[in-house]
């Protein structure tokens, strides 16, 4: 069976600057992180640091929703529920490219000297895009 796609009413919303990340922690209660992203190759990607909350989540329950607002029309969003691959990024080459969506800012230097990043990619499985001004849901 094909991935789902962000269907066409939706696709401007993965140029928004950012998005909402929820995992799963340990004790099985959603963890809500805003975080920086593109979306490519029908997949939603983003650089996490390895030292966070949500990496190590990921790491025991490979799973994640994504969620984009549309803050101009809050009654439209997108959800998009995934599969996760994480995948080292040691020379920050996938986080650098990232990055230059948001003005290439010195993302080393706020890791630390022992920071390091993984390569999120997120493969849908389900996508909502929702518009309540009227229209119809649209499950992909």
């Amino acid at each position: 069976m094909a991935a789902p796609e962000v269907p066409s009413s939706h696709a401007y919303l993965l140029d928004a600057p950012t998005l909402t990340l929820a995992t799963i922690d340990p004790d099985g209660r959603p963890q809500l992180s805003q975080i920086w992203f593109i979306a490519e190759d029908g997949v939603v990607r983003t650089a996490l640091n390895t030292q966070r909350k949500k990496v190590r989540n990921l790491e025991a329950n490979p799973h994640a929703t994504v969620f984009i607002l549309d803050t101009a029309n809050p009654q439209k969003y997108l959800e998009i529920r995934g599969d996760v691959e994480l995948e080292p990024d040691p020379d920050y080459v996938f986080t650098e490219r990232m990055c230059v969506k948001y003005g290439s800012p010195p993302i080393r230097e706020w890791d630390g000297p022992d920071g390091k990043r993984v390569k999120v990619t997120i493969n849908p499985v389900r996508i909502n895009a929702v518009d309540m001004t009227g229209g119809e849901p649209t499950d992909a």
